[in-house]
C-alpha cells in the first residue's frame, strides 16, 4: 500500500518540476526470465499448440514480441531494450541450441544490453562465455569478480556507457548474490553485496559525467526494493528472476508499474516472454526523474505475429519435433506447478515429481525423495501428457541421485527449505515418504516438526536412504548439508525421463495432494 502511495504522489509531484525546454525524454523497453519461451505460451506458462494459438488462448512468443517491440519503438522518440536476465533453460530449445538461438532472437531485435542470470551459469562459464561472443550487445554483472576466471575476466563488464538522442544512459548488471548456491558458476567467480557493488558503479559513471543510470538485475523484487533505498544516484531498475509482475491495472499484480522507492523506479514485467515492459521516462537537465509512467503490454492473441520470426522459429524447433510432440501419459485434471504455490506449500507437481523419483529407487533401501520446487518450471494441463511438457517441467537435464545421511542432517536441509519462503525462493522442499509440519514465522532452527518417516517419527540418530536430483544433492539452491553425504551416487537417469516413466506407467494420471506438508 505504502508503494502505491508513493507511486502516485511522485507521479503526480514529479510531473510538475523542470522546465520543458530542458526535458529529455526516454522509453525503457524491457523483458526478463524469457527461459527459452520461443514459442507461444499456455496460461499454464507450458507450451500452446497451434489450434489453441489460432484462436487466441497463448501468449508471447518471439513473433508477438518483434511485433510489440516495433509498435513501442514507434511511439517513442528515445527508446532501448534491455533483459533482466534468464534466458537460458525451460525449454528443449536450449536444451539443443544451449544460448545460440537466444543469441539470434535477441540480435534480430536489436537489444541495448543485458545482465546475467543465474542460469547464464547453468552450464558453467564456458556456454556463457559463447554467449556474450554472439551477441551485438554488452552483457554486464557488477557484483562479481571473475578476474580468476579465464574465460570471462577481460570481457564481462560491470557497466556500460550507451547515447541515445544526444544523451548518455550508465547501465549496470546485477545477478543473485547467491548465484553459487543457485548454478553452476565454477570456482573461480565469487558474487558480492549487490547495493556495494551497484553504488561502486554508479559513482564511476557519475564522475564521468553519465547522470542517467539504469540498473538492470537479477535479484528479485525485494533484493531491488534494498538497492534502490541503499544506493543514490539509481534512476530505474530493470528486475528480474523472482518472475514478478507489477502493474497498476492487473489483479494479482504484487506491485504498482513501477514501484517507487524514494526516486528509484522499480520495473518487473513476470516472464516467460508473456509480456513487454514499457516505462516512459523524463529526466531534467540534471538527470532527475520527474516522470515515470507506463505498464507491462500483455502480448496475447491481439498483438500479430512477425511472419518471418515464427517461419524461423519453426524451422529451428524441426529437430525437437519426434521428442516433444510424443504422447507419454494423460492426465485427468491441470498438474498445477506454479512457482507461486509450489514454492510455499506441498503442490500437485511437487508430489508427481517426488512420487516418481522414490517409485524409481525404492527397491534401493530408499524411503525419502526431496526435490527443490525452483526445479519445477511449469504446470501441465489435463488431457494428453507430451514428453515435451514433461521436458518444459524439468528443463534442466538433472539426474536421479541417491545418498545416506542422518535424521538430524535430514532435518537440517528441511529447515534450509523452508528458509526463505518470503522471497518465494525455489529452495521449498517437495518430499514423497515423509511428512512435516513448517512455521514460518517461528525462529531459526524451529521452523520444523512433527517430522515423519512413513508411519514413524524421524529418529535424528538413524540413517535414512535419500533420494534427490544431482543438483540438490551437490548443494545447490543451499542444500550443502548434503555435500559429503554417504555413498552418494548421482549418476541416475535424467529426472525428466523418470517422471515421464512414471506417469507412462499409470497411463491415465490423477493428479492431488494429501498433506505431506503442513504450513501454520
Amino acid at each position: 500500500m505504502l508503494s502505491r502511495i508513493l507511486t502516485t504522489t511522485c507521479a503526480l509531484a514529479l510531473t510538475a518540476t523542470a522546465a520543458a525546454a530542458q526535458d529529455y525524454s526516454l522509453t525503457i523497453l524491457h523483458t526478463n526470465d524469457a527461459h527459452a519461451r520461443f514459442e507461444p505460451i499456455s496460461k499454464y506458462d507450458s507450451g500452446c499448440g497451434a489450434e489453441d494459438n489460432a484462436e487466441g488462448k497463448c501468449f508471447g512468443g518471439k513473433g508477438r514480441l518483434v511485433t510489440a517491440v516495433a509498435e513501442a519503438r514507434a511511439r517513442s522518440n528515445n527508446s532501448i531494450l534491455v533483459d533482466g536476465g534468464d534466458q537460458f533453460q525451460g525449454t528443449l530449445f536450449y536444451t539443443y541450441y544451449k544460448g545460440a538461438m537466444a543469441a539470434e532472437f535477441m540480435n534480430k531485435l536489436g537489444y541495448d544490453a543485458m545482465t546475467v542470470g543465474n542460469h547464464e551459469f547453468d552450464d558453467g562459464p564456458e556456454v556463457l562465455a559463447g554467449f556474450m561472443d554472439s551477441l551485438n550487445f554488452p552483457i554486464l554483472m557488477s557484483n562479481a569478480d571473475v578476474s580468476g576466471e579465464p574465460l570471462l575476466a577481460g570481457k564481462l563488464a560491470k557497466s556500460t556507457v550507451i547515447e541515445r538522442g544526444g544523451e548518455k544512459i550508465g547501465l549496470i548488471g546485477l545477478t543473485p548474490q547467491n548465484a553459487d548456491e543457485l548454478a553452476s558458476p565454477g570456482d573461480n567467480i565469487t558474487f558480492m553485496d549487490p547495493s556495494q557493488a551497484v553504488q561502486g558503479e554508479v559513482d564511476k559513471l557519475t564522475a564521468d559525467g553519465v547522470n542517467k543510470i539504469i540498473v538492470l538485475s537479477h535479484s528479485g523484487y525485494g533484493v531491488d526494493q534494498l538497492v534502490a533505498a541503499n544506493t543514490t544516484g539509481v534512476d530505474v531498475i530493470v528486475g528480474g528472476h523472482s518472475h514478478t509482475l507489477l502493474s497498476n491495472t492487473i489483479e494479482g499484480a504484487a506491485g504498482p508499474y513501477p514501484t517507487m522507492v524514494g526516486n528509484t523506479a522499480i520495473l518487473s514485467s513476470y516472464a516467460f516472454g508473456k509480456f513487454l515492459g514499457e516505462l516512459n521516462v523524463t529526466f531534467d537537465d540534471e538527470g532527475n526523474v520527474t516522470q515515470a509512467v507506463g505498464e507491462p503490454i500483455l502480448l496475447d492473441g491481439t498483438v500479430a505475429e512477425d511472419a518471418d520470426t515464427v517461419a524461423r522459429v519453426a524451422e529451428l524447433a524441426i529437430p525437437l519435433e519426434e521428442v516433444r510432440t510424443k504422447v507419454i501419459a494423460q492426465s485427468a485434471a491441470n498438474i498445477e506447478g506454479n512457482r507461486d504455490v509450489c514454492r510455499l506449500m506441498e503442490c500437485e507437481m511437487g508430489n508427481l515429481v517426488a512420487d516418481a523419483m522414490l517409485d524409481r529407487v525404492a527397491d534401493q533401501g530408499i524411503t525419502i525423495a526431496i526435490a527443490n520446487s525452483g526445479g519445477l518450471r511449469a504446470s501441465i494441463d489435463a488431457g494428453d501428457v507430451t514428453m515435451g511438457e514433461v521436458l518444459t517441467v524439468l528443463p534442466f537435464q538433472n539426474t536421479l541421485s541417491t545418498f545416506q545421511i542422518t535424521g538430524d542432517v535430514m532435518l537440517a536441509a528441511l529447515e534450509n527449505g523452508v528458509s526463505d519462503m518470503a522471497e518465494v525462493a525455489g529452495r521449498f522442499p517437495q518430499v514423497a515418504g515423509i511428512t512435516f509440519t513448517v512455521d514460518p514465522a517461528a525462529e531459526v532452527g524451529s521452523r520444523i516438526s512433527d517430522v515423519m518417516v512413513g508411519d514413524a517419527a524421524l529418529d535424528p540418530a538413524a540413517t535414512y536412504g535419500v533420494v534427490s536430483n544431482n543438483y540438490v544433492r551437490n548443494g545447490g539452491d543451499g542444500y550443502k548439508m548434503f555435500k559429503d553425504a554417504a555413498n552418494a551416487y548421482d549418476f541416475g537417469p535424467d529426472l525428466a525421463d523418470v517422471t515421464a516413466e512414471y506417469m507412462a506407467a499409470k497411463g491415465a494420471y490423477t493428479p492431488y495432494t494429501d498433506g505431506r506438508i503442513t504450513v501454520k
